[in-house]
């Protein structure tokens, strides 16, 4: 098993740069398992919806969704991933004093990967505390 950092795993989603998108091709081609962590999922979708890519919260769905098509590609934990990202999915919109916002997939990540680490500590009924408006949206949050 190998591990891919952000950059990896976006040059496999967008094929922008031909040549570094070949080298990748070669390598999801060849290694049997690709290891996405948590950090490069939450990066990954932070730099599609940036003000480069703007891609829309879809659009960051589909991706992850594709990586999760991936036969080669492993999660940290899987279960915990889809969650995150169907939360995220169906996260509402808040208006904030910046606009009208959702959370982010990092924000529904968050959340869910510290429910799942409580569980295994034995606090099944832990929430995130955060003061993120559109994260205090999300399952498993509690505003401070």
């Amino acid at each position: 098993m190998i591990a891919v950092d952000t950059n990896v795993i976006l040059r496999r989603l967008l094929q922008d740069d031909l040549i570094q998108a070949a080298r990748v091709n070669v390598l999801f081609e060849k290694e049997t398992l690709i290891l996405v962590t948590d950090v490069v999922l939450a990066e990954v979708a932070w730099t599609l919806s940036g003000k480069r890519y703007a891609a829309s919260r879809d659009d960051v769905v589909a991706a992850i969704i594709s990586l999760f098509e991936e036969p080669n590609v492993q999660f940290e934990n899987r279960d915990v991933v889809w969650a995150a990202l169907c939360d995220y999915a169906e996260a509402p919109a808040v208006k904030t004093a910046n606009g009208t916002r959702t959370a982010d997939f990092a924000d529904a990540l968050i959340v869910r990967k510290a429910a799942a680490t409580l569980s295994v500590l034995g606090q099944h009924n832990g929430k995130t505390y955060t003061f993120d408006r559109p994260a205090q949206r999300l399952p498993g949050t509690q505003p401070l």
